[in-house]
């Protein structure tokens, strides 16, 4: 009989007790845009604000709990003054099968201070809107972290909450730390294969960004930076046009947003041209 082509099935570990490694998915989500007036400046951090607000933060923290295979058992949230929300989310391992919880190197589903708790482990997501008092340039920054325990992996909500929000540069970085064992003993460092983040977004992700890694494969250490490929300078006025602005005025000001996209892609400021 011919073997069946497609994705090779994972050697399940046979573990002797729970299984301890801790999978930590952290990353830092950027949506920027201009806003030319300070009126349309509050009203963008205004906007931004309701839109991810405690409430909404915490129905995408249950959609990652049903995606991770993961029950909640308590939840707690907040909205700041002036701006930003936070929400934690106590949850555990569901009793599902081993089949229904997969490590498999692969995209997970999409989607048609954040925190929540697996066992001894945690998801965190905090907002940051901010702009800036001079140029117009506004930012709306999320950062998450998804950290688990046991079968259940992180990776299987990457997908999902990158289209939950709108994003223009994503940091990612995913981590095992700790060992669990076998039945003979034998410690293991790592329950799944994985040579890149990568190989877990979904094909329209890896179409519309520009990536780079920087992994440390010895200590299970991998990390992906991604910018959008596309620049399309109406997509990033808010409260006004392309129409309302001059010849000079798009030119100025499309140079800021892309400098403003590439100081927080590269993490350095850049000189003025």
């Amino acid at each position: 009989m011919k073997k069946a082509k497609g994705m090779p099935k994972q050697r399940r570990l046979k573990l002797h007790g729970f299984n301890n490694l801790t999978k930590t998915l952290s990353f830092n989500i950027y949506d920027i845009c201009y806003a030319k007036s300070p009126r349309h400046r509050r009203e963008y951090i205004e906007y931004i604000d309701e839109a991810y607000n405690a409430e909404r933060l915490k129905q995408i923290l249950t959609d990652v709990a049903e995606i991770i295979g993961a029950t909640i058992l308590n939840v707690a949230h907040q909205d700041y003054e002036p701006q930003g929300a936070s929400v934690t989310m106590m949850i555990s391992e569901e009793p599902v099968v081993a089949e229904d919880i997969s490590n498999t190197e692969a995209p997970g589903p999409l989607p048609d201070s954040v925190v929540a708790h697996l066992d001894k482990s945690h998801l965190t997501v905090h907002t940051y809107p901010e702009s800036h008092p001079d140029n117009g340039i506004s930012t709306f920054r999320v950062d998450i972290d998804v950290s688990t325990c046991g079968r259940v992996s992180p990776l299987r909500a990457l997908n999902y909450l990158i289209h939950s929000f709108e994003s223009d540069i994503v940091t990612l970085d995913y981590r095992v730390r700790g060992f669990t064992r076998d039945i003979r003993g034998k410690k293991h460092f790592i329950d799944h294969k994985i040579n890149s983040i990568q190989n877990f977004l979904s094909r329209d992700t890896k179409e519309r960004y520009q990536m780079i890694d920087v992994n440390i494969y010895q200590e299970n250490i991998f990390h992906t930076k991604m910018i959008l490929k596309e620049f399309e300078l109406d997509n990033y006025l808010f409260g006004t046009g392309e129409a309302d602005l001059s010849p000079q005025e798009k030119t100025r000001v499309k140079k800021q947003l892309q400098r403003e996209m590439a100081e927080i892609f590269y993490g350095r400021n850049m000189r003025k041209v």
